[in-house]
């Protein structure tokens, strides 16, 4: 698959995603992609994050490829059953560990009890062995519970623009390898 043969779902965290972070990069380089919108990005609530990230894959012309990192890798496993068969793939980069999710006083409507089933489409959780809010550990046991392919990002933070992953070139290519066998 191409990304012009796909829409490409943009899903960023906590915050949204400041014009150096590789979301906001990729997403004003590649034609097809649209972010997904967020009433409001510091105070998330569950119901409305899965709602918007559900009305905009039903909205979609063409298939879906989605791009989410941090808490929105954490929306888009959670809105999975209800995009069964119009998404093709997921890339979820930095997705939070379930215990911090379970204490996380910004959350307004909890995000913990994350789904430990496989995905309904394939995917690509890519995970820093240094990340304050997954031990490696735990991102490698929700990547084998959904039937995602693990991608060891080695010492790389949270994965965003405050660790130096502005435009995330390596991040791009296996992206780009991920797409092709779609």
């Amino acid at each position: 698959m191409k990304t012009t043969d796909a829409t490409l779902l943009f899903v960023p965290g906590i915050g949204g995603a400041g014009p150096d972070h590789w979301l906001s990069r990729w997403q004003a380089k590649l034609s097809t992609a649209r972010r997904v919108e967020q009433r409001d990005w510091n105070k998330p609530d569950r119901d409305e994050w899965v709602a918007a990230l559900v009305d905009a894959v039903a909205a979609a012309q063409r298939p879906v490829v989605i791009l989410a990192h941090g808490l929105g890798a954490t929306t888009t496993v959670l809105a999975a059953e209800h995009m069964a068969g119009r998404v093709a793939g997921a890339m979820l980069a930095a997705p939070p560990a379930a215990g911090l999710l379970a204490h996380y006083s910004d959350l307004r409507s909890g995000f913990a009890g994350i789904p430990m089933a496989p995905l309904p489409f394939p995917s690509l959780v890519f995970a820093s062995r240094n990340d304050p809010d997954c031990p490696h550990d735990d991102a490698g046991a929700m990547a084998l519970s959904w039937g995602s392919a693990l991608v060891d990002a080695g010492e790389a933070g949270k994965l965003d623009a405050a660790s130096g992953h502005g435009p995330w070139p390596e991040g791009l290519m296996r992206f780009g390898g991920f797409l092709g066998r779609l």
